[in-house]
């Protein structure tokens, strides 16, 4: 957009010139405003994603992983969820929330209004947490894991710049606000993340436990507080709408 008001610029002046005695004229710094271009977020997060890529820090986790899973969606978001780290689908596919839990996520997501691609999904951990040999399920991070790898995620947020934040999950919230508490106590109300509004819900995990109406309800009824937020029209189908 900024490169055709340039063109824009550039013909008018050349028309003046061709078509008045009078010289047109415009000031060096106007040209160089006209010339910015905002840089591309896609372009700037490519190279934190590379440092993820290949990062050591946390040794056992690099040694166990498949690859790391570093975020998917939209880097011009408005709206950004955060998990607490991957699963074994996600690390073999390199994707947040792929599996059961995620596939409830966009369910979610699309009773919202949007797509999957519409948002951006990450996780405090970009790697999943090794879990013993012969063992099943997933394990939650370590404080010193999520406090290790947090500063991936911060700079992701400071690029996408989202209006709105959901954290999925207390594990979540410890990684990102770095204080603890129960889901009775942090949901269904707004935070704040460096001046970013916060919204706290139940991780899709803990509805595949627990399907029952009233809890599904509570997650739907923080996901209208969010659309408020962001201003976008809620329909009444929506509005009494179970998960």
């Amino acid at each position: 957009m900024q490169e055709t008001a340039l063109d824009f610029v550039i013909a008018a002046l050349q028309k003046i010139r061709q078509t008045s005695d009078r010289l047109p004229r415009a000031s060096r710094l106007s040209i160089e405003r006209l010339r910015f271009v905002a840089p591309n977020k896609a372009d700037l997060l490519a190279p934190i994603r590379e440092r993820v890529r290949i990062c050591t820090k946390c040794p056992h986790l690099a040694s166990s992983r498949t690859q790391t899973v570093f975020g998917v969606g939209n880097p011009d978001a408005e709206l950004m969820f955060i998990g607490e780290a991957p699963g074994a689908d996600e690390d073999k596919q390199g994707e947040p929330f792929v599996g059961r839990a995620g596939q409830l996520l966009t369910r979610i997501i699309e009773t919202m209004g949007f797509t999957r691609g519409e948002v951006y999904i990450a996780n405090i951990l970009k790697c999943r947490p090794d879990t013993p040999p012969g063992s099943f399920g997933n394990r939650t991070p370590t404080p010193l894991e999520m406090q290790t790898c947090r500063p991936y995620l911060v700079e992701q947020i400071e690029i996408i710049q989202p209006k709105v934040l959901v954290a999925l999950g207390a594990v979540a919230v410890e990684g990102l606000l770095g204080s603890r508490g129960t889901m009775r106590e942090l949901r269904g109300r707004w935070h704040s993340y460096s001046g970013t509004p916060l919204m706290i819900t139940y991780h899709p995990a803990y509805l595949l436990r627990n399907q029952t109406p009233s809890e599904k309800r509570k997650v739907w009824e923080d996901m209208l507080q969010v659309l408020e937020r962001l201003e976008r029209p809620i329909t009444e189908r929506q509005r009494n709408y179970f998960l």
